[in-house]
């Protein structure tokens, strides 16, 4: 049975599930409560006549502040506002006031709808979020041509811009014939609200066959236990979160997972090695997309031959190599990555996608390099890298970040890689810093695992064998840390004012 064959809306999705399941649950927070279907329809409904109340109309946009434990409440504020034709925007409640100011103001934001605490921002109304009982707005005014989200992009290298969506976009595949991961009964997760990631899971929760927990507050000892308390058949995490469990795999009953999906940044080859070994009866899905190219993307079942491809194209998208003039690459040749979406594409928010928006970024070595992101159905994922012969992706650096080092020009994913091999290594990055001779010298930030104990002169002994003199890190930093955006990217311009 085909479940919706046409281009349908967020809440219609959510009344068709409401109607036809009722008291099935579809989204948990553990430890907190959950949500049914039934049960978020009729609180988006309620909430939605309060909202009404506020006068929010269609087309207007609407901030939604919410923390991780507050998952079921923004939930219920994301429908509620398109029920209206009104555009949700997800922000964070880790966002600082500078960050939310800037968001809402940069979409003209109506409203705002968040959970407990005070919020700093005078824009507009502010409006708690909570058990809204109340007359409920019989009508929803949402259309499938019409905006149903703003994302604001992780800000790694540039300052975060918002990418609208719109319903057709946001709810593409909802005509499949069978619900996704029907091998499980429950689907955990621990994505920040706000990013690209957690609103896969929102729209998951609404389209897949298990339903979809979450925490409160992500560690990786509770996520282990939440593993085996749910018996979680499917889970997904970023890179820097697998690398966590993997610290604390041992002793925790994790035969139940089935699929592992790693997302939001490339998974290391190495890590991924070892996620197999530490999941004994999972597959291992390396995902890339973008919130720009979204539901563009492709998937990669961990290949030890192709340990650090990120896989072909999925569910109907479109991937494509090309050089500086726009030509396409031939296999192995190095170029920008660009794939298209086969749904309605996304553009920044007062953007177009039919004569292409453009972005300028700042490189290590200071130069601006300015580029269209949206091109004729096409997105430019901001990534440098190459297809072999078989149609696989590999990655090489990202265009903000290029790292050219004397007259080599490096790839830092594949020196990250190099360095993730090492056993005593937890995480690590790799930088561009300013050089008088050089002009960029390579400067490598490790997190050590546990007790053991590795110098800067170990590890580039143990890199000779594997990476070129050129590639090898001339600076080696130990933290206990290295800083990440909500999305788990490495924020590497922080990284770097952390070290200059």
């Amino acid at each position: 049975m085909v479940l919706h064959a046409a281009p349908t809306t967020v809440p219609r999705l959510l009344a068709g599930r409401s109607t036809s399941e009722p008291d099935r649950e579809a989204l948990v927070v553990d430890g907190v409560g959950a949500l049914t279907f039934g049960s978020w329809q009729r609180r988006a409904a309620d909430l939605a006549e309060r909202l009404r109340q506020c006068r929010v109309a269609p087309g207007d946009r609407v901030g939604l502040r919410f923390g991780a434990a507050e998952w079921l409440d923004f939930a219920v504020a994301y429908v509620a506002v398109q029920r209206l034709g009104a555009v949700a925007v997800p922000v964070s409640d880790d966002a600082a006031p500078a960050e939310l100011a800037h968001v809402l103001a940069d979409c003209a934001a109506a409203g705002l709808v968040h959970g407990g605490g005070a919020v700093d921002w005078t824009g507009g109304w502010a409006y708690a979020a909570g058990d809204d009982a109340g007359a409920r707005c019989g009508e929803d005014r949402s259309t499938s041509d019409g905006l149903a989200q703003i994302l604001y992009t992780s800000g790694t290298t540039a300052r975060p811009k918002g990418v609208a969506a719109t319903h057709a976009n946001v709810t593409y595949g909802s005509g499949a014939r069978h619900r996704p991961f029907r091998h499980s009964r429950h689907l955990l997760h621990a994505f920040a609200i706000g990013t690209n990631a957690a609103q896969v899971m929102l729209m998951t929760a609404l389209l897949a066959h298990p339903a979809v927990v979450t925490l409160p507050q992500f560690t990786p000892l509770r996520f282990a236990r939440a593993i085996a308390r749910w018996s979680a058949g499917t889970v997904f995490v970023v890179p820097a979160m697998a690398m966590e469990l993997l610290a604390v795999a041992e002793g925790h009953d994790l035969s139940s997972v089935r699929l592992l999906g790693s997302a939001a940044a490339p998974l290391p080859g190495p890590v991924a090695a070892r996620l197999v070994a530490a999941f004994p009866n999972a597959t291992i899905v390396n995902y890339y997309t973008s919130t720009e190219a979204a539901p563009a993307q492709t998937a990669m079942t961990y290949d030890p031959e192709r340990p650090d491809s990120v896989g072909r194209p999925i569910a109907g998208g479109g991937l494509r190599v090309t050089d500086d003039d726009g030509r396409p690459c031939a296999p192995g040749e190095i170029g920008a990555v660009w794939m298209r979406s086969p749904a309605p594409p996304r553009t920044y928010f007062g953007g177009t996608t039919k004569t292409g928006t453009t972005t300028s970024e700042t490189t290590t070595s200071g130069t601006t390099t300015s580029g269209a992101v949206f091109q004729d159905g096409w997105v430019r994922m901001g990534d440098v890298g190459y297809v072999d012969a078989d149609g696989f992706l590999f990655l090489v650096e990202r265009d903000g970040d290029v790292v050219k080092t004397g007259a080599h020009r490096v790839s830092t994913l594949q020196i990250e890689a190099a360095i993730h091999e090492h056993p005593a290594v937890a995480d690590a990055a790799v930088v561009g810093l300013p050089h008088e001779v050089l002009g960029v010298e390579l400067a490598a930030v490790i997190v050590v695992s546990g007790d053991a104990e590795l110098t800067p002169p170990a590890l580039r002994a143990f890199l000779a064998d594997r990476l070129a003199p050129h590639e090898i890190p001339s600076l080696v930093h130990v933290m206990d840390r290295l800083p990440r955006n909500r999305g788990g990217k490495v924020d590497k311009r922080s990284l770097r004012r952390s070290l200059t």
